[in-house]
């Protein structure tokens, strides 16, 4: 994928200090899945596989790691992308991705202020986290749920 500014490859995966997330990168103490909601209402949905966020999400043609889960939303101002976001937990932790959305997506972690994504940026993120998609859709990361 390349950068917005430059013609330089970014690594899909990229944590915020710019070392990359690794698939292998897993904590054999902690064997569960993450979980997040959509609004302070909707369903709680496990991570346990990558999903997509979006107006008609699709998933990329080259996909990784099994069947991911597409969710649609509604969107009546049409703020948020066909395919806006990427929620993926790779070992013990999470990791939101911009799919180049049109009008961007914006990550509160606990404590701090809101940041802009850029287009195809990937943060890692902790319990807590509230990805902004437009339109008020909210999705916030909740924590691990260990399995037995």
């Amino acid at each position: 994928m390349l950068a917005d500014d430059a013609d330089t490859i970014i690594p899909a995966h990229r944590r915020a200090d710019t070392s990359i997330v690794s698939d292998d990168d897993e904590d054999p103490g902690e064997r569960g899945h993450y979980q997040f909601r959509i609004g302070d209402d909707g369903d709680v949905i496990s991570l346990d596989r990558t999903s997509y966020i979006g107006r008609s999400p699709s998933a990329p043609r080259i996909a990784t790691g099994g069947e991911p889960l597409l969710i649609a939303v509604t969107s009546p101002r049409r703020e948020v992308s066909s395919t806006h976001v990427e929620l993926r937990q790779l070992g013990p932790r999470v990791v939101v991705t911009d799919m180049k959305s049109t009008n961007g997506t914006f990550v509160t972690i606990p404590g701090g202020s809101p940041r802009k994504l850029r287009q195809g940026e990937s943060l890692v993120v902790t319990p807590g986290t509230i990805v902004d998609i437009g339109d008020g859709i909210l999705i916030e990361v909740l924590p691990m749920r260990l399995t037995a």
